[in-house]
């Protein structure tokens, strides 16, 4: 596999690609890793970190072109390379304003099979942003520069004939998307999920919880997961609103059931400026879920039995339903309520089941499972 992967600044790219070479060292895969920025400073050691971008723009463009240069006669395809990742920037949003930070010339010479665009919690972003350069970018700004990463990467895959393999994916939780990460780079072939179940409206129920995260773990250990809750702003938001209805200038987040992420601290965050990026919150939710669904060969839904013997279904998990079905995936639900499904359910799923036991051996018996070789023993 030769893949292209992108991502804003402040994701810590280079650390989780890092991770994702290691952990394909212990199942035996040989990942070459090149990191155009770290390659750029190595042309520019008059350049203190985190300063590079402060270049100008054409000087920029020639440091870039070298270093993609060396990849290209450093990475070319033998059994000595049988899998390249080339960790790079799509866009970058800076002090010049918005422009690109890759040539089509140099990516159609390089090859590649697979385009991969990390993404993570916008709060998550603007710290490590801020901490690791000198620049005075908020939340919006942040938002902003993820929509316009996501976008110009899709572009690049489709220029170059990648647009069926071109693939969102959210650094959250560490070990599960490390791996996730690795599976895509490694075994393409496995199935690829959407695990969908009810969020928000859980989030003080932990018995629901606790069923709701059995359900993505059993999906993760065989399938590569495209989990929509390893981005969480949401919770931010909700947050937020209550700060504001208390009147408290500033929020803090705190881990929680769907955001625990390694080495995650909790962070005093503006609320003026959590409430100034509710609409892009919602809308890229909107859109970042159904792309994770299409990108995806199928949908499993879990419909929990909430108090009351209520079906824990949501409306988004209703609406990725039909989006699903409306697109010619596989549509499976594990409908766990005494009270029957309604035809919106029977009539658009392709197979209903009583737990996740009955799911995965029904899964299992039609060879669509994976061996469940966890790197991480999670």
């Amino acid at each position: 596999m030769r893949a292209i992967i992108t991502g804003q600044v402040g994701l810590d790219k280079r650390g989780y690609l890092e991770r994702v070479v290691d952990a394909g060292a212990l199942s035996g895969d040989h990942i070459e890793l090149f990191n155009i920025g770290k390659m750029m400073y190595s042309e520019a050691p008059d350049v203190r970190a985190g300063r590079i971008l402060d270049l100008p723009l054409s000087r920029l463009a020639s440091m870039r072109r070298g270093a993609f240069k060396d990849v290209i006669s450093g990475s070319q395809p033998s059994q000595d390379h049988p899998h390249v990742i080339v960790n790079t920037h799509a866009t970058f949003r800076w002090r010049h304003g918005l422009f690109s930070a890759f040539d089509f010339d140099q990516l159609e010479l390089f090859d590649p099979n697979m385009f991969i665009c990390l993404v993570d919690n916008i709060e998550e972003i603007h710290r490590r942003l801020h901490a690791e350069h000198t620049i005075d970018a908020t939340l919006k700004d942040c938002m902003v520069w993820r929509e316009e990463e996501i976008l110009a990467t899709e572009l690049m895959a489709s220029g170059l004939g990648c647009r069926e393999s071109f693939y969102i994916l959210s650094r959250g939780r560490q070990t599960e998307t490390i791996e996730t990460c690795l599976r895509l780079l490694t075994r393409p072939d496995m199935r690829k999920v959407y695990p969908s179940f009810p969020m928000s409206h859980v989030m003080d129920m932990p018995e629901v919880l606790e069923e709701i995260n059995a359900f993505r773990a059993a999906l993760a250990k065989y399938f590569i997961t495209f989990d929509p809750a390893d981005v969480d702003e949401k919770l931010l938001l909700d947050r937020a609103l209550v700060a504001a209805r208390e009147g408290h200038d500033f929020v803090e987040t705190a881990p929680h059931s769907y955001g625990a992420r390694t080495g995650s601290a909790p962070q005093r965050i503006s609320v003026r400026e959590v409430l100034d990026i509710a609409g892009d919150i919602d809308g890229q939710i909107y859109m970042r879920d159904f792309r994770l669904v299409d990108q995806s060969d199928m949908i499993v839904s879990l419909v929990p039995e909430l108090p009351g013997g209520v079906p824990g279904l949501s409306s988004g998990v209703e609406r990725e339903l039909h989006h699903a079905f409306e697109h010619g995936k596989e549509v499976y639900v594990v409908w766990k309520p005494k009270k029957n499904p309604s035809p919106f359910i029977t009539e658009t799923a392709t197979r209903i089941f009583s737990s996740v036991d009955e799911a995965l051996s029904w899964f299992e018996s039609k060879g669509m499972l994976a061996p469940p070789a966890s790197l991480f023993g999670v």
